[in-house]
């Protein structure tokens, strides 16, 4: 699977070397070691037997560099030919972005051939991949020998999904670089078309995503609560103005009278206003020692 890294600006994609056994795979990768320059390639790990040149794969990271605005870097691997070790070849295909399928141009080995290409799409199966829409390519190594098998012969029993093939002879290095060149593209095309995942779109999401404000952990809302509209309070007549006994209130026949003096264009409000005014008017003190001692001029009666 394809790794992008936004922080370093990388980009790293597995391709694995596979094919049966003594077929050229571990030689196409030392020939790619030998000539990348130094330093675009890192260390190549290998472990080997005398059955078969690589006993669990082959490694080494390899840089090429700037694509698209981000460094790209290919983890190259091989994996074991023997039948035998059909489970260390399905663990170094997880999570692999591309395979360069390695065949034998010998007859005798035709039937190798299309078995361990029959095995890579099984395992590919496993882990969910089809092998129609995986990026790989086939390599048809050793065109040297006197008894090579033809070209057509070779794709009639082997390319099934009609994928790019190419002719090598690893040992000279003729096709080896054309051959990862070419899976190489086709597995920077597949990056953009996985889910959208186009390098430098996604860098730009990262970095227009950096830029905006980070959100804040959510809290209930602090605004107020809306009020209910206050009814003002109706106003209320002013209390009745204190009168001395005798002149608290106009006689009823006055009150009677009233509306017929409106309606000769009189005021009825200005009689009640005349009348106030003439009564006298009591002040607190007098008021009560008139109340205390029940009398008109104020002073005590013994």
């Amino acid at each position: 699977m394809v790794q992008i890294n936004f922080a370093l600006k990388e980009v790293n994609c597995k391709v694995v070397f596979y094919g049966p056994g003594m077929s050229g795979k571990t030689t196409n990768l030392e020939i790619v070691h030998q000539k990348a320059p130094e330093e675009n390639k890192g260390e190549l790990t290998s472990i080997s037997t005398d059955g078969d040149r690589t006993l669990f794969f082959d490694f080494m990271p390899l840089d090429l560099g700037n694509v698209a605005g981000m460094r790209t870097k290919f983890q190259l691997y091989t994996v074991p030919g023997q039948v035998y070790y059909n489970s260390t070849r399905k663990l170094v295909l997880q999570g692999v972005d591309g395979v360069i399928f390695v065949a034998d141009s010998d007859p005798d080995k035709m039937d190798e051939n299309v078995e361990r290409y029959a095995n890579l799409i099984e395992n590919l199966a496993e882990y969910g991949k089809d092998a129609r829409e995986l990026p790989h390519v086939i390599q048809y190594n050793k065109r040297d020998l006197p008894n090579a098998m033809s070209v057509e012969d070779l794709d009639a029993s082997l390319n099934r999904f009609g994928v790019p093939t190419f002719e090598a002879v690893a040992n000279t290095g003729e096709g080896v670089f054309p051959t990862l060149k070419t899976l190489a593209g086709m597995v920077l095309e597949s990056i953009e078309k996985i889910d959208g995942r186009n390098p430098r779109k996604a860098a730009r999401r990262s970095r227009r995503r950096s830029r905006l404000p980070r959100p804040l952990p959510h809290r209930p809302s602090r605004a107020p609560l809306p009020r209910a509209p206050r009814n003002r309070r109706a106003r209320r007549p002013p209390p009745p103005r204190w009168l001395p006994p005798g002149a608290a209130q106009a006689p009823p026949a006055a009150v009677a009278a009233a509306p017929a003096a409106a309606q000769k264009g009189a005021r009825p409000a200005a009689a009640g206003r005349r009348a106030a005014a003439a009564a006298p008017r009591w002040r607190p003190r007098e008021r009560r020692a008139r109340a205390r001692w029940g009398s008109s001029s104020g002073s005590p009666s013994r």
